[in-house]
């Protein structure tokens, strides 16, 4: 059984960083397209980037583009969101999920695997 768990949230000041963690277990990381997505308070879940099984290609929503950078290290069966220039718009829970194949899935319920969760709260 595939499991996700996330770690590295956390509370920063507007600007600071973070880099969140999704470590995989049960499966070998190669196999799986993974996306980070995040949820706060009263709104609905929104996916912020992903990252391809084979090639690693990347994607991000607009909102966060040019200060979070996903990557993915198979070795360590870990991806990683760096998250730079923290706005407190961001505080959210940070989510990973996860589903086998080259393709992303388009909507949220397209992953079959899910972490628990990080918080991250950005505030002054």
């Amino acid at each position: 059984q595939l499991q996700l768990a996330e770690s590295g949230g956390g509370s920063v000041q507007p600007g600071e960083s973070l880099r969140l963690s999704c470590t995989v277990s049960g499966f070998t990381l190669d196999y799986f397209a993974i996306a980070w997505f995040r949820q706060a308070p009263g709104k609905e879940r929104e996916e912020v980037s992903c990252i391809t099984s084979i090639g690693g290609n990347t994607d991000y929503v607009d909102f966060v583009k040019g200060r979070f950078i996903i990557t993915r290290d198979n070795a360590a069966n870990t991806v990683y969101l760096q998250m730079n220039s923290l706005k407190p718009e961001d505080t959210a829970v940070y989510y990973c999920a996860a589903d086998v194949g080259f393709v992303v899935p388009t909507t949220a319920s397209g992953f079959a695997y899910w972490g628990q969760g990080t918080q991250v709260t950005v505030s002054s």
